[in-house]
């Protein structure tokens, strides 16, 4: 009886043993592909425009802050040049936040579109997955440069 019970339970883990097998090599991608995520977003038509119009806008607060301190050196009374500090400093806070989110929400935008055009090089070349190319040490496709163009 002890052997028949034995047998039994050899029987079924060397069953579930091949189904572990077999259900873990069935989920091994066929092919992967891998994304110089960073040189895809430096070589980015839109990134580029983003930097400048962030760089125009950075001289306008510029000239904005050169003005203001231009308006508060003129004025001699000390409540009236406080009170004007407070105001530019307000208009100035008020201006940054703005310009920040502005920001961050194009750049969002920026960075949706590169995903989805890396997705759109994926399935058209027939990959089961993408990875950066920074994390993988060794194998994978380079799509970087489809990716590129795609994004240009």
């Amino acid at each position: 009886m002890n052997k028949i019970k034995f047998a039994v339970l050899g029987v079924a883990a060397f069953v579930i043993g091949m189904s572990v097998q077999h259900f873990a090599l069935s989920d091994v991608p066929s092919k992967i592909a891998v994304v110089d995520v960073q040189k895809v977003v430096a070589s980015s038509s839109q990134v580029k425009a983003l930097k400048k119009e962030q760089q125009n806008k950075a001289s306008e607060i510029i000239k904005y802050v050169e003005k203001a301190r231009k308006d508060v050196a003129a004025v001699t009374d000390e409540k009236k040049k406080k009170s004007l500090e407070d105001k530019y400093n307000k208009e100035l806070i008020t201006k940054r936040e703005k310009l920040e989110k502005e920001y961050a929400s194009k750049l969002a935008a920026i960075d949706k579109s590169i995903s989805d055009k890396i997705v759109v090089e994926a399935k058209n070349g027939g990959y089961d997955i993408v990875l950066a190319k920074g994390v993988v040490l060794y194998g994978g496709t380079d799509i970087t440069n489809n990716v590129i163009k795609a994004v240009k």
